[in-house]
């Protein structure tokens, strides 16, 4: 009896033995990934109310959220570039603006230059002329009247009606008696009319 009871209990631990060899086996096995013991044992361990881990989320689910990751941090730095590139529009428009408004400027510049030049070429030719009048009328209060007044017919209207006035102006800076009145009556009369109303038409200025 005592002999049984041994063998039996022998046989109990080598089958004991061997089930703990074959669950630490296909356990080794699932950890390998070569089999879902977790899945084959599901059924029993739910009848003794152990339930079975939460799958973790797997290495594609993780490179799919980088991939999202990725793609929205790219959709960023594409609308970041984009505004910046809107921005550098804005600018380059500004400048192109700022230049058609410098050129404008030099523009105007150049032109009232070109004025200013014109103005002060006319200034120096009105002052030389008025020199060469008073030159001019000097010259003739100092010769006789009636050689004068020879002199004076062969110039031109405009040219005797600017000496006459010269002439005239002289005489009253100096406080002295103007010959305009003598010129006039040794001319003839017609050209003495015509001067008059010519001086009368267009006074001075």
């Amino acid at each position: 009896m005592a002999g049984g009871m041994k063998l039996f209990s022998s046989i109990l631990m080598l089958l004991l033995l061997i089930t703990v060899l074959l669950v630490g086996g296909l356990l080794w096995f699932d950890y390998l990934g070569l089999m879902n013991v977790k899945q084959i044992f599901a059924p029993a361990s739910q009848l003794v109310g152990i339930s079975a881990p939460e799958k973790l989320e797997n290495d594609d689910d993780a490179l799919l959220m980088e991939r999202e990751r990725l793609l929205k941090r790219e959709e960023a730095v594409k609308l970041q570039q984009e505004a910046l590139e809107s921005r550098s529009e804005e600018i380059a428009e500004m400048e192109a603006e700022v230049q058609q408004k410098l050129e404008l400027l030099e523009e105007k510049e150049k032109a009232l230059a070109e004025q200013e030049k014109s103005f002060n070429e006319r200034l120096k030719q009105y002052e030389n002329r008025r020199a060469n009048l008073r030159q001019s009328a000097e010259y003739f209060a100092g010769m006789p009247p009636q050689q004068a007044v020879d002199r004076l017919l062969e110039m031109e209207d405009q040219d005797i009606i600017d000496i006459l006035r010269t002439s005239e102006r002289l005489a009253q800076e100096r406080g002295e008696g103007s010959l305009v009145a003598y010129w006039l009556s040794l001319m003839p009369s017609e050209r003495a009319a015509q001067l008059s109303r010519k001086m009368l038409k267009k006074p001075e200025g």
